[in-house]
């Protein structure tokens, strides 16, 4: 099977980026015979992230990408030999050279579907995906999971964007989490990288270091600027931004010598080279006495001339009360001088921002507009992973189930599918796990359920019922186009928004409710009783 050409094909994973115990047990199941057997895994997580009752399934379209990319080359093949016994039988070696994923399938929730993907083909196969498939799973869904709950506690007008690269655990996953955090409900990110392989949108303007590298004394080689409409002559914008200084101190009553010269020189700098789009970083030097007052004389003098400057940042301070006195100044110097629309210039906050903060930042009365967090969404501090496993169910048509002395550690054997039971107005009653060869549940009739973790059955009549699993790869074969990553974006906040509050709450949710059919418990139960399949 070849991969696709494409760059962001380019980003897949490679197929040894596996456990050695993978390829161990590949050479048990070839000297067992049972290579081409019919194995069915599920790929899951046992508990929900962050103590919250939702999860967002993300990472499906690295998962099939990775699969259609799928071979042993060579190189891959020599080193496994290297690996495992000198005495190996070298046909084994030109089975995984022959080895693609033309035979095998794949059913999965869409990117975006709140939180069981299934993978089925030749046993030996499908268990060399086992620990690709979880890599490729558990980060995407934990970061865009992550993402959602900022994005729920920000609410739907603040924007968010993702800037956490260089605090990422490496470049594949700085890549992961600027994809998943869009995914999850950001706005934009900061990585190019992920602008142009995933279609990411991005942002950024400005360091520090670029402000601290001026002096004041620098003359720009070309200070001369055109108006917006191009109608008029040039005008010289560092003069202009100097008469515009003078105003704007005796309006805020500071004497002209206190804003940092090399901060004004960084600020024209970055006006010339993007006069549509200045910003300014206010808080290298004094916020209220240098950056604030630099930013506004070259707003002012961009203004004059039909430029409208776009935002300023903090990244250091009291973010909600520097953010609440900039508005003021910004409404006084709008009535002052006649330029209305610099009551409305964007104020963007970061610096180390976390849940709690982000919460007081999207309070009532907030006059941020664009909130940056990096290190709080790409390192999930507050749950680094997420626990996906990926378990056999069933071999040959039959069911298998890990029995164990952990109860939470037993999984549920056999083919299954999935349905999400609405409720009249639409919101979800519970999901449905169901043997695969069972009729699907039908609107308006009652069923007797087994919840997970209750003591007996309830009986539910759904006035909606929602397939959940949908088959994406089929002997190898894409079945349908995937989703654009702004589509799976979009899907999440409509899955999301279908959620009851209860459910939505982060701290002590109510747990959402995951039923057994009758006949999958009481094969459970038969397992149970035999101890084996």
């Amino acid at each position: 099977m070849a991969a696709e050409q494409d760059p962001e094909a380019r980003a897949a994973a490679r197929a040894l980026l596996t456990d050695l115990y993978q390829a161990t047990m590949a050479l048990g199941y070839w000297r067992a015979g049972r290579a081409q057997e019919q194995a069915e895994f599920e790929l899951f997580f046992r508990g929900c992230p962050f103590g919250g009752a939702f999860a967002l399934a993300a990472g499906l379209r690295d998962c099939v990408r990775f699969l259609r990319a799928f071979r042993l080359q060579d190189a891959d093949v020599q080193f496994l030999a290297s690996m495992l016994p000198s005495d190996t039988d070298p046909a084994f070696f030109e089975h995984l050279r022959a080895l693609d994923c033309s035979d095998v399938t794949v059913r999965a929730l869409p990117e975006g579907s709140l939180a069981f993907p299934g993978v089925c083909g030749p046993l030996l196969v499908v268990q060399l995906l086992e620990t690709p498939l979880l890599c490729l799973v558990s980060y995407a869904s934990l970061i865009a999971t992550n993402a959602a709950r900022l994005r729920l506690i920000a609410g739907p007008k603040k924007r968010l964007l993702e800037m956490g690269l260089r605090r990422a655990q490496g470049p594949d996953g700085g890549l992961t989490a600027s994809t998943y955090s869009y995914l999850g409900g950001f706005d934009g990110s900061s990585n190019v990288l992920a602008g142009q392989l995933r279609g990411v949108p991005l942002a950024g303007t400005l360091a520090h270091s670029f402000i601290t590298s001026f002096l004041g004394t620098e003359v720009p080689p070309n200070p001369m600027l055109a108006p917006a409409a191009s109608q008029g002559p040039m005008v010289d914008l560092a003069a202009c931004v100097e008469a515009w200084l003078d105003r704007v101190c005796a309006h805020l009553g500071l004497g002209v010598q206190e804003p940092h010269r090399g901060e004004r020189a960084a600020f024209v700098a970055y006006a010339l080279a993007f006069p549509r789009a200045f910003q300014g970083l206010l808080d290298t030097y004094s916020v209220q006495r240098s950056g604030l007052p630099n930013f506004l004389a070259v707003a002012l003098a961009l203004g004059e001339l039909g430029y409208r400057a776009v935002g300023v940042r903090l990244d250091s301070g009291d973010l909600l009360q520097q953010a609440q006195e900039i508005r003021r100044v910004f409404r006084s110097i709008s009535a002052q001088f006649q330029m209305p629309w610099l009551e409305s210039v964007s104020i963007t906050v970061s610096n180390n921002i976390d849940e709690e903060e982000l919460t007081r930042l999207a309070q009532e009365g907030s006059e941020v507009n664009v909130i940056g967090i990096g290190t709080n969404v790409v390192t999930c501090p507050r749950q680094p992973s997420l626990g996906c496993v990926y378990k056999l169910v069933s071999v040959g048509g039959q069911p298998r189930m890990k029995l164990t002395e952990d109860p939470e550690k037993q999984t549920l054997p056999g083919s299954k599918a999935a349905f999400r039971l609405l409720g009249a107005d639409g919101s979800p009653l519970l999901d449905l796990l169901q043997l695969a060869e069972e009729a699907p549940p039908q609107a308006g009739q009652e069923l007797r359920v087994w919840p997970r973790g209750a003591q007996g059955a309830c009986t539910v009549r759904p006035a909606h019922v929602e397939p959940l699993l949908r088959l994406w790869v089929q002997q190898g074969q894409l079945c349908e186009p995937l989703p654009s990553l702004a589509e799976s974006r979009a899907f999440a906040q409509l899955s999301l928004s279908r959620l009851s509050p209860e459910h939505k709450r982060l701290e002590q949710p109510a747990q959402y409710r995951v039923a057994l059919s009758d006949k999958l418990q009481a094969l459970v139960a038969r397992l149970r009783a035999g101890g084996s399949s």
